[in-house]
Formats: structure tokens, sequence, C-alpha cells
């Protein structure tokens, strides 16, 4: 397992410059266990949050049907979380060291990943958006409500704050991040993971809210949301600008994670995730 802390762009192209020896092999590798004559096939690599060796299940959903969306498949067909999420469990103990009673807030709740950190636990905090007139706080239908720019959340009540592809969603995205930064107990880390173009200095604003009204830079981009058959649009791509502005907060130590394994089936290159310290 191949794993980098970046801070910045000049630190990526100083990497990507010094790492093409591992690049070359994890495209050999990813070439060989692709099956060119079947849209559906399997890897075998071990699953973290499983603990075992599995049969990871790959397809072409959410590709363009030629390029396999290796971030969004390889299916564990234990836990059912896919290549970003059991990746984000192993840099969760790796990085975050969380205790059993630690307090815990991930910005999801109806989903098979609060489910297995519910089983560990105890503390653990979840919550779905469900729509701007609703309380942050409030319980319906046993779903919290929260607005990631205005949690109801206590300040320094939390040890570990996790998000995972939510960032995108937020029309005002920069109000979210001092909201981190106030939850979080001294010392306590956020891990998180958007859409990262690992090549821009900054971010991409593809649609914004104008006077109450959706104005589109872009093609709008939906995305899956569990709360919402219909979707969810993508306000931002991120790229390294997003790392100052967690500085600019306050955090005192910030950096992009980028992995890749062949034995857990991390694979589609380089997956990045993101840590801020408070």
């Amino acid at each position: 397992m191949k794993i980098y802390r970046l801070k910045s762009l000049e630190e990526y192209i100083k990497h990507v410059d010094r790492n093409q020896q591992n690049y070359a092999y994890m495209r050999d590798y990813e070439k060989k266990v692709t099956s060119p004559r079947s849209k559906k096939f399997t890897v075998r690599g071990i699953s973290y949050p499983a603990n075992r060796y599995v049969d990871f299940q790959v397809d072409y959903l959410h590709s363009d049907g030629v390029n396999i969306n290796w971030r969004e498949r390889l299916i564990c067909p234990v836990t059912g979380l896919n290549n970003r999420l059991r990746c984000s469990l192993q840099l969760m103990d790796m990085e975050l060291n969380p205790y059993p009673e630690d307090i815990i807030y991930i910005t999801e709740q109806v989903t098979p990943l609060f489910g297995i950190l519910a089983t560990k636990y105890k503390n653990l905090i979840g919550s779905e958006f469900l729509g701007p007139d609703v309380k942050p706080g409030q319980i319906i239908n046993d779903v919290r409500h929260e607005d990631m720019t205005n949690l109801s959340l206590q300040s320094s009540s939390v040890h570990h704050y996790l998000s995972f592809e939510c960032f995108e969603h937020i029309p005002e995205y920069k109000k979210a991040i001092p909201e981190i930064y106030r939850v979080l107990k001294p010392g306590g880390t956020f891990l998180g993971s958007f859409p990262f173009d690992i090549n821009a200095p900054h971010n991409f604003i593809k649609a914004k809210i104008e006077n109450g009204e959706t104005i589109y830079l872009t093609e709008p981009e939906y995305h899956g949301d569990p709360v919402n058959a219909k979707g969810i649009l993508c306000y931002t791509i991120f790229g390294w600008e997003m790392l100052e502005e967690l500085r600019q907060t306050g955090f005192k130590d910030v950096y992009a994670i980028l992995i890749w394994s062949d034995i857990f089936s991390y694979l589609g290159g380089e997956q990045v995730f993101f840590i801020a310290k408070k």
C-alpha cells in the first residue's frame, strides 16, 4: 500500500515526477485485473472493514461507459461499501486513532457506512440534510437533520468530524468550514473527501445561488442522494485552494492523503482524502 501526505500543488507536482515507477505499476495492475469482455467482474482483495479476503464487485455504473469509475465501485459483498468508503474507514483508524468512547460526528445517517460505525462507537452522531425549512438538530422519522453551515452541535463538543462527498452540494460551502472548526474539540480532526481536481490550484464553481435562484455556470451535474431520489446538485469541484481555506480558518495541520493499494483494492489511481487538525 502506498500512502503520501501532501500539503500543496507544488508538493504534488514534485510527487508526480518522483512517482513514475509506481504509476506504471498501478496502470499495469489495473489493466491486468480489468475484464475487457465483461461489463461486470470481480477483483480479489482484502476488505478492511470486513477483515477478510473478498471478491470485490466491479461494473460500469456511475461511469462514461468506457472507463470504470473505480472510486465508486469495487463493492465489498460483505459490507456493501465501495472503494472510497472502505478506504475512508482504514484512514480513519490510521490518521484519527479514535477511541471507542470518542464523540464522532458524520454528515450522513441512512447509509451502510453509518451503520458500521454505529456498531463501534457508542457516541456516534449522524445526520442528513432534510431541507432548508427544518430546524438543525430536529429528528424526523428517526433521522436527524443538520445543516453543515449551521450545526446544532455545541462548540468544542466532538473529537472527530467525518464528511464524505458532501461539501460539493453546499452552495455556500465556505460557511461550513468554520462550523467544522467550531464543533471540534482542541486537537480534534476532520477527515473528508469531495470531488477534487488534483491538478487545479483553485476551486471551480459550477453553480451558485443568487436571490434564491440557482444560477448554472456549467452543465448541471447531479449526484446520488440517500434521502432524495432526484439526486442533488454539485456546486463545486475543489482544487488545492480548499486546503488553504481550511488553514485560514485556524486548522494547524492540513494535508491531502494520496493512497493506492492492490492488496486492499484501492484502485483507480491514487485516491484522495483530506485531513485538518485543530
